[in-house]
């Protein structure tokens, strides 16, 4: 059983920092990309960024220069830091992980996991 779970959300002002976490948890062989989205109410859920297991990151283009992801030495956990929050960066944020379970698993077979999601408010 595998188990991704997010941290980190909540109500931050315009301008402001907010850290989020992603840790996944369980019968795992390996971790392989790990992205984060978001889902604003009444719009489809769109990448905000994802990193590969050797650390490489793309971002869209409403969190290039403002986000930074990033993954520990374990490889399974991966954090968001998000500086210079708009209002327009509120939504649910939800955190993806492509998962093999086994050493017999082809790479490529890599299963997506999601977690429950974590709300950001950006409000003053």
């Amino acid at each position: 059983q595998v188990q991704v779970v997010e941290s980190g959300g909540g109500l931050v002002q315009p301008g402001g920092s907010m850290r989020l976490s992603c840790v996944a948890s369980g019968s795992i062989f390996r971790v392989w990309l790990m992205g984060w989205y978001r889902q604003a109410p009444g719009k489809q859920r769109e990448l905000v960024a994802a990193i590969s297991r050797d650390g490489s990151a793309n971002y869209s283009d409403s969190a290039k220069g403002r986000f930074t992801i990033s993954r520990d030495n374990a490889k399974t956990t991966a954090y968001l830091q998000m500086n210079s929050l708009k209002s327009e960066d509120t939504a649910v944020y939800y955190c993806k992980a492509v998962i093999t379970t086994s050493v017999f698993q082809n790479p490529a077979g890599g299963i997506d996991y999601w977690g429950q999601g974590t709300q950001v408010t950006v409000s003053s």
